[in-house]
């Protein structure tokens, strides 16, 4: 009888609670002791009411992580060391003269791709962060936290230079573990105070070169150079972010994603049984029990699960992801190696720990687009398509004429004029050659208070005045729209801005 529950226990569960359940069940026609199926009970439960990285009391349980190694692991340093090429190499790349990447919001100046963009074009800056968004959805409802793991600065700083850091310093797990019940001996202040200045050092780079995506490393470099004494302000504003750099990867760490990071908990709507995260092969796995060589464990009731605990204590975040999907989890993929690394070692398959459905898991199905995935991908289609032709029609130059403030028509021999003030903007990095024309109007006359000609550097704004006049007969409203075209010295209309002409009015009978 107890066989045949053993032998047909993944068949008859289909959910995780319910294979729990038939777990507690058998645990207890087996004679576990009642202490330990009390155990069991508790830790099917507890996590989920609960942070990981807190006891019972709200105190911090400090996560000592063991390094990792595998696949995953090199592929995912892989990905990292690349991204922090670009973090601190992007500042120094420019295109035609302009950075590659600039977000100054103190002089609202920003540059894209090479591409100035200024407060006119907000509305695609706009447009670009909704896309990103809906971009970040669409990957989180089929992939799951794989932006958390691989790609978010959080864990590529925390991962890849603090840990690496700490690691080179304090050494492994147990090694960290050691020192930190250790006393303040002369072993332990030389650890602590080298990785806290190397953490500092750190800390103020990585705020340098985020500056640097603010203001421009030449003034940056200019700051440094000028010292505190001529910019308190500014470095003053450097210090408090390197602080605040320092606090969240020497202390906060894995606390930014479970307590700070809004992400984390919008995975809870995202993600559905049909998302791809990394997942524990309960089925497989269970019963838990330890390693015996030469043992048959199918025939024995237990499943390929020898509870190494090594998929806990590689976790940056201090979780069993034999729990099922949890707030702190982040996709890194470290229990994925370590798994592997156990089941290749105890001779059984690999893939125990690995991406998956939770429907691939429970039901053994495989994976499938959803509606819910086209619809979002559709709707993101289409914003890039939307972003796409903003970004080519938003033309090189923008034109406005606008009337001054209480000003008014006069006559002049023969003629109504109107004073207009003209503001051009322009979006390229080439000089132009303007002249300006009204359109559709045959008698109209353009005075210049100047050249007739216009000279526009590149990433250049210039205003000017002009008069605009017609026969007094052609004028019958007390206003009239007016379109203005802007041409560049080879007749090409760049853009055109319609205004209100204003005269006297005259009543025809």
């Amino acid at each position: 009888m107890i066989l045949a529950i053993q032998a047909n226990i993944h068949e008859l569960c289909t959910d995780r609670k319910e294979y729990r359940l038939l777990y507690l069940i058998h645990a207890k026609t087996m004679n576990i002791q009642s202490d330990n199926l009390q155990a069991h009970q508790q830790d099917a439960h507890h996590f989920r009411n609960s942070v990981g990285t807190m006891d019972e009391s709200g105190k911090r349980k400090w996560v000592y992580p063991r390094k990792p190694k595998g696949k995953f692991t090199n592929y995912r340093n892989y990905t990292s060391y690349f991204l922090l090429i670009l973090f601190f190499g992007l500042p120094f790349v420019k295109v035609n003269g302009n950075p590659f990447l600039l977000f100054n919001v103190i002089d609202r100046a920003f540059f894209i791709f090479g591409q100035p963009f200024y407060l006119q074009d907000f509305f695609i800056l706009a447009l670009g962060a909704v896309t990103s968004v809906i971009f970040v959805m669409l990957f989180t409802v089929v992939f799951g936290r794989i932006f958390c793991g691989w790609l978010c600065p959080q864990t590529i700083f925390m991962e890849s230079v603090f840990r690496k850091i700490e690691f080179w310093i304090e050494g492994d797990r147990n090694r960290q573990m050691k020192l930190d019940r250790q006393d303040w001996d002369a072993e332990k202040l030389r650890k602590r105070l080298l990785k806290w200045f190397v953490f500092a050092v750190i800390s103020v780079l990585i705020t340098n070169f985020m500056f640097m995506y603010i203001v421009g490393y030449e003034k940056v470099f200019s700051i440094i150079f000028e010292g505190p004494a001529e910019n308190p302000l500014k470095f003053l504003g450097m210090i408090a972010f390197a602080g605040t750099f320092y606090f969240v990867f020497a202390w906060l760490r894995e606390q930014v994603c479970t307590l700070v990071c809004p992400y984390g908990r919008l995975q809870g709507v995202l993600i559905d049984k049909n998302t791809i995260n990394v997942y524990y092969d309960f089925r497989r796995g269970e019963n838990r029990s330890k390693w015996r060589h030469h043992e048959d464990r199918k025939a024995a009731g237990k499943g390929d699960c020898i509870d190494c605990q090594q998929c806990v204590v590689v976790c940056p975040t201090g979780i069993d992801i034999r729990n099922g999907q949890q707030l702190e989890c982040i996709n890194c993929t470290a229990c994925i190696d370590a798994c592997d690394e156990v089941m290749e070692k105890v001779g059984l398959p690999k893939g125990l720990i690995r991406y998956a459905t939770e429907a691939e898991i429970e039901n053994r199905e495989k994976f499938r687009f959803t509606s819910r995935m086209k619809a979002t991908s559709f709707i993101l289609v289409l914003l890039i398509g939307f972003l796409g032709f903003l970004m080519h029609d938003r033309g090189s130059l923008e034109a406005k004429f606008i009337k001054p403030a209480g000003s008014t028509y006069f006559i002049k021999d023969g003629r109504i004029s109107n004073t207009f003030i003209y503001t051009f903007l322009n979006k390229s990095n080439e000089q132009k050659i303007l002249t300006i024309k009204v359109l559709n109007a045959d008698h109209a006359r353009i005075e210049f208070f100047g050249s007739e000609k216009i000279i526009l550097k590149g990433d250049q704004i210039l205003k000017g005045n002009i008069n605009i006049s017609f026969p007094e007969k052609e004028i019958r409203f007390s206003k009239q729209n007016l379109a203005i075209g802007v041409y560049d010295e080879k007749g090409k209309l760049l853009d055109t801005f319609e205004t209100v002409f204003e005269g006297p009015f005259t009543l025809t009978l």
